[in-house]
C-alpha cells in the first residue's frame, strides 16, 4: 500500500552518491521527488528506477547550479511549487589540494556552487515555507566547517557558511514552523574524492562512513530534532558542550573597551 504524501522533497546534486541516497530514503517515507544534477541520463535512470521501487511521482531537472539561467530555474520552481515541503541543498563540491596548489578559478567556482547557488536556493524556499507555516531545508555542510585544518581552506570556508547559515536560518524561522539542520559528513564514501584528485581508496578505511549509513543517520538526527547533526561523533554530548561554549563566547565579544592584554 503506498504511504500518504508527506509532500514534495526537491533534492540537488541528486543523481549520486549522498544526493541519490537521500532520494531513495525519503521516496520511501512518502515524499514525491524532484531530483536536480547536470546528467540528464544518470536522472533518468534513477527516476525510473525510484518512480518503479516506490510508487512516488518522481521529475527530473537537468541544470548546472553555477550556471546562473539554471540556478534560477530550480529557484523559480522552488517559488512556484506550493507541494514542496522539503529542500536538500546537498550539491557541491570539495577540494583536497592544497591553497598554494589550487586554481583561483577553481575556488571561484567551487564558492558559487558551495556557497552561492546554495543561499539562493534557501532564501527561495523559506518564504513559501513560512507563509505555509511549515518546511524543512537540509544544508549539507561537512566537518571541515568546524575544523577547516583537515582540507583545502576555500573548502573549509565555504562548509562554514553552510553551517553558520543555517544556524542563522534556525534561529529566525524556529518560530515560524521551518526545520533548518545542517549535516556535517566526515570522509563519505561517494565520487567527492575522486573528483577533488584524492580516490577514497586512499583513505584509511576506518574513518570512511558509507553514504547510506550517513544519510540514515541524518534523518535520524532530523527526526530527533537536531539543527546540527554530524554522524560521526560518536558522543553527541561533545557537540552540546561544544555549542554551548560557542554561545556562552558569543555574549562576551560586545565591550565599549579593549581587553586589557591589548593595552
Amino acid at each position: 500500500m503506498a504511504l500518504s504524501s508527506k509532500g514534495t522533497a526537491l533534492i540537488t546534486g541528486a543523481s549520486s552518491g549522498i544526493g541519490a541516497v537521500y532520494a531513495d530514503r525519503l521516496a520511501r517515507q512518502g515524499y514525491d521527488l524532484i531530483l536536480v544534477a547536470r546528467s540528464q541520463a544518470r536522472l533518468n535512470a534513477l527516476a525510473s528506477h525510484l518512480s518503479d521501487e516506490t510508487g512516488r511521482t518522481v521529475e527530473v531537472v537537468a541544470a548546472d547550479l553555477t550556471n546562473k539561467v539554471d540556478s534560477l530555474r530550480v529557484e523559480q520552481i522552488l517559488r512556484s511549487d506550493a507541494s514542496i515541503t522539503l529542500l536538500v541543498n546537498n550539491a557541491g563540491v570539495g577540494g583536497v589540494m592544497p591553497l598554494l596548489a589550487s586554481p583561483v578559478d577553481d575556488m571561484d567556482t567551487m564558492i558559487n556552487l558551495n556557497v552561492t547557488a546554495l543561499m539562493r536556493l534557501a532564501y527561495a524556499a523559506v518564504p513559501g515555507f513560512v507563509a505555509r507555516g511549515s518546511g524543512t531545508v537540509i544544508n549539507i555542510a561537512s566537518i571541515v566547517a568546524i575544523a577547516p585544518e583537515i582540507l583545502n581552506g576555500v573548502y573549509g570556508g565555504t562548509k562554514a557558511f553552510v553551517l553558520a547559515l543555517s544556524q542563522s536560518m534556525q534561529h529566525e524561522l524556529a518560530d515560524k514552523g521551518v526545520r533548518i539542520q545542517a549535516v556535517l559528513p566526515g570522509a563519505t564514501a561517494t565520487d567527492f574524492w575522486s573528483e577533488a584528485g584524492n580516490p577514497v581508496e586512499n583513505l584509511p578505511k576506518e574513518i570512511v562512513m558509507s553514504a547510506e549509513d550517513m544519510v540514515d543517520a541524518a534523518l535520524v538526527g532530523l527526526a530527533a530534532g537536531e539543527v546540527v547533526t554530524i554522524p560521526g561523533l560518536h558522543d553527541g554530548s561533545q557537540w552540546d558542550r561544544y555549542e554551548a561554549q560557542r554561545r556562552t563566547l558569543s555574549g562576551l565579544f560586545g565591550n565599549c573597551a579593549a581587553a586589557p592584554r591589548y593595552r
